[in-house]
């Protein structure tokens, strides 16, 4: 079983690449709601045919244009409370990934030790101008990824739940989120071996969720992952 740290276990999602869930394609009538449920510390396993078989079902597409492409635009602030929990995105991820954390009155994570999923490093968090970047919230499936295969199809409403998503967000170390940038599967897996199957895992769940494609050569390295999952 490939272990996935997320906030929405109960969801079918996530467990099981259902298809319910608060997000519509574009056009649908219904209202895409935000999260009501502050983040939450949860893991929840997935086994690697279902990986596979949620990849069978994502759609191979060459790159769409990334003309145009406006993070702040296209995907609302970097940070926004989408669950109305008080916190910014941000704070929430760390209070989840982060150990040991120590907060403000105003929720902010001061403190906290984090073990890097990507590297296996260990960051010592402080919050502060010159060391805060030492930990960074990466987008497992990079914005701009997500720009050129499908999220220009989607409302602003949408991408912005797609940017604040706890699925897609993962506290790691900033200096392998710096060595990642904007790259997918084919062109980029974390250092740390021994969590490529998770990752690839959720950059398909959230592909999936959010009805983005996949470009032929992000399909085969993601392919090459899963056949030596457990």
């Amino acid at each position: 079983m490939i272990l996935i740290f997320g906030a929405l276990a109960a969801s079918r999602n996530l467990a099981g690449f259902g298809t319910d869930s608060a997000f519509d394609p574009p056009g649908s009538s219904r209202t895409v709601a935000a999260p009501t449920a502050p983040v939450a510390v949860a893991t929840a396993p997935v086994a690697a045919a279902a990986a596979r078989a949620a990849l069978a079902g994502l759609e191979t597409k060459p790159w769409a244009s990334a003309a145009g492409y406006d993070r702040v635009g296209d995907f609302g602030d970097a940070w926004d409370d989408v669950d109305r929990n008080g916190c910014d995105t941000r704070n929430d991820i760390l209070a989840r990934d982060l150990q040991g954390i120590r907060r403000a009155a105003n929720c902010k994570v001061l403190s906290g030790t984090l073990v890097s999923p990507y590297s296996g490093a260990r960051v010592d968090f402080v919050k502060g101008e010159r060391t805060s970047e030492l930990v960074q919230i990466d987008h497992v499936v990079a914005l701009a990824d997500s720009w050129r295969t499908g999220a220009q199809q989607l409302s602003r409403a949408q991408r912005i739940l797609l940017a604040n998503d706890p699925l897609e967000l993962l506290a790691v170390d900033g200096a392998s989120n710096d060595r990642k940038g904007s790259q997918d599967a084919a062109y980029w897996l974390p250092e740390s071996t021994g969590y490529h199957c998770a990752y690839v895992t959720r950059q398909i769940q959230v592909k999936a969720k959010y009805h983005l494609w996949v470009t032929g050569s992000e399909r085969a390295a993601m392919a090459r992952v899963l056949a030596s999952c457990p």
